[in-house]
């Protein structure tokens, strides 16, 4: 009969190692003896009951992911499985503050389902907001011939925000950019956007088709800063299916200021909209400056 050679030592005279497999053997005592057991099954057991206290928490639908910010790179492409986790409304492995980045830009997620059952036209489509870390370039409220700011009658907000250059035609380029990188999944639904002003404040409005659109004070700080309010008399169209703050802005205030200053698309006065300093400040200006634009839009 041959011999077994059993080699004996210390467990600090072992030698280290730091890459189990599943299939990797540890021997453990229960009380009765030494057994064995994989690494794969000592893992599984480990996290059973940090597992159980977080399930709650991971629920696959909107209101729990809007709660929960992870910031994780999700790559360079919508995959199909996100794509089809975003259409069920399940929205698996996808939490705020996760970003793709296409085109140098990091797209990153503001929202889930922020605008599901709102306008005059029921969205009940599952979606995503987003909005981009960065300024995609920068335009004016209202256009001048020398393209920078002026003074006098090229500062208004006469129209609101309908009618400004910015909506007209300044918001453009950031469509195509945006409708190249979402292909076939920008989603269209309906808000309510203001087309009249008097006495520098917002007098009228209507609703419009939204693709690609500025953000508003709300979703930006979670109320209005500069926009005018009711005094008693004179109550301005402040009507608005955005009412509340973006779960992005809410769990990671940093990234409301990008060190750029940009639009919101809030009447403030008869010459100026509001807009995020470059210093963090919400504040306000004449409508010929030209700033970033960093529009929010939704994918489905």
């Amino acid at each position: 009969m041959s011999a077994i050679s059993i080699e004996t030592k210390k467990v600090t005279e072992l030698t280290a190692f730091t890459a189990p497999t599943d299939s990797c053997l540890i021997p453990i005592h229960d009380g009765t003896g030494l057994k064995k057991i994989t690494f794969a099954n000592f893992r599984a057991k480990a996290v059973e009951g940090t597992e159980a206290k977080i399930a709650p928490l991971l629920f696959n639908n909107a209101g729990a992911h809007n709660a929960i910010y992870r910031g994780k790179s999700l790559g360079s492409t919508v995959t199909t499985a996100q794509y089809a986790a975003i259409k069920a409304g399940t929205f698996d492995d996808l939490y705020i503050g996760d970003y793709w980045t296409i085109g140098d830009v990091n797209y990153r997620i503001a929202a889930f389902d922020y605008y599901l059952n709102s306008g005059d036209t029921n969205c009940t489509t599952h979606h995503v907001v987003i909005v981009p870390d960065t300024c995609l370039y920068n335009a004016q409220m209202h256009n001048t011939s020398s393209g920078g700011w002026e003074s006098g009658a090229a500062n208004t907000t006469a129209g609101g925000y309908v009618g400004s250059d910015m909506y007209k035609s300044n918001l453009e380029q950031a469509k195509t950019t945006i409708k190249s990188a979402f292909s076939g999944h920008v989603l269209k639904h309906r808000i309510y956007l203001t087309n009249a002003v008097a006495n520098g404040r917002a007098s009228g409005g209507a609703w419009c088709d939204s693709e690609v659109d500025l953000m508003c004070e709300q979703m930006v700080y979670g109320s209005g800063i500069f926009s005018p309010v009711s005094d008693g008399s004179n109550v301005p169209a402040n009507y608005r299916v955005e009412k509340s703050q973006l779960p992005l802005f809410q769990h990671e205030p940093s990234r409301i200021c990008n060190r750029a200053t940009w639009w919101l698309r809030d009447v403030i006065t008869a010459s100026g909209f509001a807009f995020v300093a470059n210093g963090g400040i919400a504040d306000f200006g004449n409508a010929s400056f030209s700033f970033g634009v960093r529009p929010a839009f939704c994918i489905s």
